[in-house]
């Protein structure tokens, strides 16, 4: 019997990538292989060939990842759109007219979310990032962080003009339904979440308080934060030294939320108030991105017993790809081991991918150096390490760029291959992807 010819195709599915290291180039350049992981963009192919190295797959299992993560519905359990290049000559002149720094601000901040939806270039780096990454919809970050409804409707209102101005390319989405039409038309799209409960502060009675949870429900989002690291009237965050759990009026602000069709987050929460909300909820709720404490303790990730909460509502816990959260190495290897732990601890129902990271257009930093300080000297990009909600316990974690760009969101092809690389059933790599999302949100539904 004659023996097979051998070809490059029948090497490399037998090889492992970093077999052929010293002919990778050669490789990359094969019209396969470009088919693949090659994009063009060095802000995209660099962190992949990171990942490539790390992972070390044999061109079969890259092969089958692609596949199967293109072939699925992909859909974020909270996570960022691509960010769109400021424009430095809008800002310059803004700065010039006497703008003050929280105008400047609210003027930057616009310019990452919806840029794209009047500047053609910045579309284009939009969408063929979005495209490269694999994904359907993102749980959408749009509302900044906090309990002030005038404060959270800011960015609510940044992103619905981008979903606005760029359908039917990038749609917002309410339903199951509409992100599965989304995939099935090949276009993208963004589901709503808040990062707060708009409350009115008037503190009148338990129900006029809450009753701006169904008027936001009615603006698109579908998932809020009870809290956002710090203690509100709800409940502890993450962040603070004692947590004492979910307030009374926290137990009400849930039951609003099941009754408003409003997914209950509890990422920033603290483990005892996150529990104390899973046996308050009557309905599937998340912790949209987080980390396992039994793999790392890190106080923005959650306990076993805490995940388990969240689990018996029928809910799922998103990691995420901060490596500072992740422990360890904070790489790839390192997501993928509290993936690991959710999926063999509470079962593949409740794991999902929440990045919490977002692809930056290659464009921004060239606008950046075009910005010029102020008369006073200070810069018009300002600064937000002071602000409140962002105390941090410290810590003394050190990261790496190339930890960091191993996770990198357009990598998300290669959380797909890492799941196929430790075995994981392509029906489970799919729930992951999305399908425990889809659920959760059709069960939140009203």
């Amino acid at each position: 019997m004659p023996a097979t010819p051998l070809t490059r195709r029948s090497l490399l599915r037998t090889l492992p990538l970093a077999a052929v290291a010293g002919s990778f180039q050669l490789l990359v350049r094969s019209e396969d292989s470009k088919k693949l992981w090659i994009t063009g963009n060095p802000a995209i192919d660099g962190p992949r060939e990171i990942a490539l190295d790390l992972l070390k797959p044999s061109q079969a299992q890259l092969e089958h990842a692609w596949e199967l993560h293109f072939g699925s519905l992909v859909f974020e359990s909270y996570g960022f759109a691509p960010r769109f290049a400021m424009d430095a000559e809008a800002l310059n002149q803004a700065a010039d007219a006497g703008a003050s720094a929280e105008e400047l601000s609210d003027l930057r901040e616009s310019m990452m979310m919806n840029r794209g939806a009047t500047h053609e270039r910045e579309r284009k780096e939009f969408f063929d990032a979005f495209h490269a990454a694999g994904v359907t919809c993102i749980f959408q970050n749009a509302g900044e962080e906090g309990n002030d409804p005038l404060r959270l409707i800011k960015r609510l209102a940044h992103f619905t003009r981008a979903t606005d101005l760029l359908k039917p390319q990038l749609t917002k989405v309410l339903r199951p339904e509409d992100v599965e039409a989304v995939k099935k038309a090949g276009q993208v799209s963004l589901c709503f979440t808040g990062n707060g409960v708009p409350l009115r502060q008037e503190w009148n009675s338990v129900r006029d308080e809450l009753r701006l949870i169904p008027v936001f429900q009615e603006l698109g989002i579908r998932m809020m934060h009870l809290t956002y690291n710090r203690r509100n009237p709800i409940g502890d965050g993450a962040g603070e030294p004692h947590d004492g759990g979910l307030s009374d009026f926290g137990k009400a602000a849930v039951a609003e939320m099941n009754r408003a069709g409003v997914i209950v987050d509890v990422a920033h929460s603290g483990w005892e108030t996150a529990a104390d909300a899973a046996r308050a909820s009557a309905k599937p709720m998340v912790a949209s991105h987080t980390s396992c404490a039994t793999v790392y303790e890190h106080f923005r990730g959650k306990p076993d017993a805490t995940i388990k909460a969240i689990c018996d509502t029928g809910g799922y816990v998103g990691m995420c790809c901060i490596p500072r959260f992740l422990g360890g190495r904070g790489d790839l290897n390192a997501l993928l081991d509290h993936l690991d732990h959710v999926i063999k601890t509470f079962g593949p129902d409740h794991a999902a991918i929440g990045t919490d990271v977002a692809y930056v257009s290659r464009y921004d930093q060239e606008e950046r150096l075009k910005i010029k300080k102020r008369p006073d000297g200070t810069s018009p990009l300002g600064a937000s390490s002071g602000r409140w909600e962002h105390l941090w316990p410290k810590d003394d974690y050190q990261t790496s760029a190339a930890a960091e760009k191993s996770i990198a969101w357009t990598n998300w092809p290669f959380y797909t291959l890492g799941m196929v690389m430790r075995g994981h059933s392509d029906d489970v790599i799919r729930k992951v992807l999305g399908g425990n999302v889809m659920r959760v949100l059709a069960a939140n539904q009203v």
